[in-house]
């Protein structure tokens, strides 16, 4: 008797201590899932903060632009990109901003859609830090979870509540009815009017004559312009409405200018990697021109004449987006081969999109090379504030008579348009006159 008591408080004691072993582990356990917590915690605060998205916004354009036009976005959400790597172009009125990732990471979200019209300041995207590269985890079959879903919901009602969901066909007509009908449903009152009024319109269309049916596609597309096209069409009307435009015409023997090319052309593009053209001559022909015609390299502020001792050239470049003028500074100073270099690198920037506000900002005097796409004759507009502006045609031979003699030399024709209010008729056309003078003869503008 007394063994047994003594086990059982034996028992009691050892059940008492592993109570309190249990209740000591687990209040070690729970101490340690706190402490756990409260570092993943701090993990997991560090790790946002390192990861936080950044929103990316309009980015400034110029003084004078405060908005464009979303035209394109080079990335979609999901997207990784490096940093400075091109994610949106916004299309101004002058030339075409780039937008790039500040950062390298991945895309979040696009805030705003293409085609709309965005201002400076507004959040365009939002990005989230991250190496570039990574590839977004592919996101899960939808369509194969729907299909399983539906197809456990009908497995799981019964057959007798799954129900066809085809519509019951209307009843045939009985074969008696049609037998007594001889094989014909009679028809009803109204049927008779409706066949009353076909025979009297069939009749009525007789008596009109149908419309002879045209060949050929009548389709039509419309496009919304740019915003470039769109400045350019306000630059020419402007252009026309102010000022008082005239245009006064001349030819040029181009017989000596295409032989001095001729010889040199190939040692110039050995020498200094640029081909010879004709535009660096005539661009030294009008800066020499505009030294004795000041007034053509001028123009009109408010009531003040501003007359310019340098030659800020504009020449004109066609692009797929428009006609675009970048600038050649300070010309006047500027030798055939300066001359071809730049307007050469201008134009590979006009045709790569690749043009700024500064290379198209400011000019004095402007050069359109019409003669390029075969124009004959044409009368350019003028670019303002500039006074006046030359047109170069194409180059074709003809009868002309030189010392009494009829021969074919290769003849271009020119036109200067110019402002009456800067320029007087005697001017332009003296003007027009020594820049065929230098052209004809180009060992002349040696000797200015």
């Amino acid at each position: 008797m007394l063994s047994k008591r003594i086990i059982a408080v034996a028992r009691g004691r050892g059940l008492l201590n592993a109570q309190r072993v249990q209740r000591a582990s687990a209040l070690s356990m729970s101490r340690g899932w706190e402490v756990a917590g409260v570092h993943a915690q701090r993990a997991q605060f560090h790790s946002s903060r390192l990861l936080q998205a950044e929103t990316v916004k309009v980015p400034q354009m110029a003084e004078s632009i405060s908005e464009g036009t979303l035209k394109s976005w080079s990335k979609q959400v999901g997207d990784t990109v490096a940093a400075d790597e091109e994610v949106a172009t916004i299309e101004t009125d002058k030339i075409d901003v780039s937008v790039n990732a500040p950062q390298s990471g991945k895309i979040v979200k696009l805030l705003a859609n293409e085609e709309d019209t965005v201002t400076v300041g507004q959040d365009l995207f939002v990005i989230e830090p991250g190496e570039a590269g990574e590839s977004a985890a592919p996101p899960p079959p939808k369509e194969e979870e729907k299909a399983t879903e539906d197809k456990s919901k009908d497995e799981s009602e019964p057959t007798d509540q799954q129900v066809d969901k085809k519509m019951p066909e209307p009843p045939s007509p009985s074969k008696e009815g049609d037998k007594k009908e001889g094989g014909r449903v009679p028809p009803t009152p109204k049927q008779e009017s409706k066949k009353e009024e076909k025979k009297e319109s069939k009749k009525d269309d007789k008596k009109t004559a149908a419309p002879r049916p045209t060949t050929g596609s009548r389709g039509e597309t419309r496009v919304k312009m740019n915003r470039m096209r769109l400045r350019i069409a306000e630059r020419l009307k402007e252009s026309q409405n102010a000022a008082a435009s005239l245009t006064t015409f001349n030819e040029i023997d181009m017989s000596s200018l295409m032989e001095m090319r001729k010889k040199y052309k190939d040692s110039v593009l050995k020498e200094h990697e640029v081909k010879l053209g004709f535009m660096s001559a005539f661009a030294k022909a009008c800066t020499l021109a505009l030294r004795d015609i000041p007034a053509a390299n001028a123009s009109i502020e408010g009531e003040e004449i501003v007359y310019r001792d340098y030659v800020d050239l504009s020449v004109a470049v066609a692009t797929p987006k428009g006609l675009v003028t970048p600038v050649v500074r300070n010309a006047e100073s500027m030798n055939f081969i300066e001359i071809e270099k730049e307007i050469a690198a201008l134009g590979k920037k006009a045709r790569d999109g690749k043009l700024t506000l500064e290379d198209m900002a400011g000019g004095t005097f402007t050069i359109s090379n019409g003669g390029v796409f075969g124009s004959l004759y044409g009368t350019p507009i003028i670019n303002l504030p500039q006074a006046a502006v030359l047109g170069m045609h194409t180059i074709k031979e003809r009868p002309v008579v030189v010392d009494g003699q009829i021969v074919i030399r290769p003849i271009m024709v020119v036109a200067l348009t110019y402002d009456h209010r800067l320029l007087d008729g005697r001017e332009a056309v003296t003007f027009l006159v020594k820049v065929k003078e230098f052209l004809e003869d180009p060992r002349k503008m040696l000797l200015v």
